[in-house]
């Protein structure tokens, strides 16, 4: 199995960035966590990060995950396996199989993608296992968007990075948003936060697909599987907060006004973002301090990554 030299240390720093006086009455930061030097970043890269520290101390010869033909995750990870000289078996809902720059990367890296339609997902995975299984493999299982311990602990190591960086720089951000999916990202913030100690700010994920019923209680039983006997202690449930209200009906659909903040945050601070995940996240944002009137405040949003993505929108995909 081959080394990736970048998951070999502690990945290094992602900047903080002033964003523009352009924002209504706060201060809004931006932590580029899409520049993370491997497969166009983003939050998965991160968690890549976790799960190859994982698959490399094992005897692991095929890396499996499930997502979608726009998924960053299924990026990142066939880029993983890629790089490490193991095969990659993604499993994927065979609606909506539109050809995006993520569906070509992934093919690019060699990985292998089995589509199945999407009530039939779960049984499919324990099927493609057993046969690896069967055949004398040993296959690594890694949750849609990275879900499990070792995301969430990505997270927490995020979260207490940005306090590094507030120390650093006189700063404290009353606010963290981000784009909340299938919750990892949001459980390590939280338990980062709780660990911490400092309930002060508020930690925002603004969904891009579930409902608060449902994407809260996937996000608290992240928090409960990573936190294990301490939960009982630390949690708070004020410390979870999971806004469904900018969702727009359900995972990659997004209006005229997600396009244009996201024209006009690439205009005015040359930041791409896309109508799925990150742009749809930010305008989710805008409106939340809006609605809940919320001025003079330090606002830090978590740019989670999906360049492909953006490109997919400026060819017309």
């Amino acid at each position: 199995m081959r080394e990736i030299a970048l998951f070999e240390r502690e990945l290094d720093e992602t900047p903080i960035q002033a964003l523009s006086d352009s924002y209504d009455d706060n201060r809004i930061f931006m932590k580029r966590d899409d520049l993370i030097p491997f497969s166009f970043g983003g939050n998965k890269a991160r968690k890549a990060a976790e799960f190859y520290k994982e698959i490399k101390n094992a005897d692991i010869d095929v890396v499996m995950t499930y997502g979608s033909n726009s998924s960053n995750h299924c990026r990142i990870v066939a880029n993983m396996a890629a790089g490490m000289g193991i095969s990659c078996h993604i499993i994927s809902p065979e609606e909506h199989r539109e050809v995006l720059n993520n569906t070509k990367l992934v093919a690019d890296f060699g990985a292998s993608v089995e589509t199945c339609p999407v009530d039939k997902v779960s049984e499919t995975i324990e099927h493609r296992k057993e046969a690896y299984r069967n055949e004398g493999r040993n296959p690594y299982f890694i949750t849609g968007g990275g879900h499990g311990n070792p995301g969430t602990e990505s997270y927490v190591k995020a979260y207490r990075e940005i306090e590094r960086q507030e120390k650093r720089g006189g700063l404290y951000f009353d606010y963290i948003f981000h784009a909340s999916g299938t919750g990892a990202t949001q459980a390590g913030l939280v338990c980062g936060q709780l660990l911490s100690g400092d309930m002060k700010r508020k930690i925002v994920g603004i969904s891009i697909a579930r409902d608060r019923e449902r994407g809260g209680n996937v996000v608290k039983d992240s928090i409960r599987e990573y936190l294990a006997e301490t939960f009982e202690k630390l949690y708070r449930e004020e410390a979870l907060i999971f806004d469904d209200s900018y969702r727009l009906g359900g995972y990659g659909n997004y209006t005229e006004e997600v396009e244009k903040t996201i024209d006009f945050v690439m205009q005015r601070e040359g930041i791409p973002m896309d109508t799925t995940y990150v742009g749809k996240a930010f305008h989710g944002m805008l409106g939340f301090l809006r609605e809940h009137q919320i001025q003079g405040k330090r606002i830090l949003f978590v740019h989670t990554g999906g360049a492909p993505l953006y490109f997919d929108r400026l060819t017309g995909k």
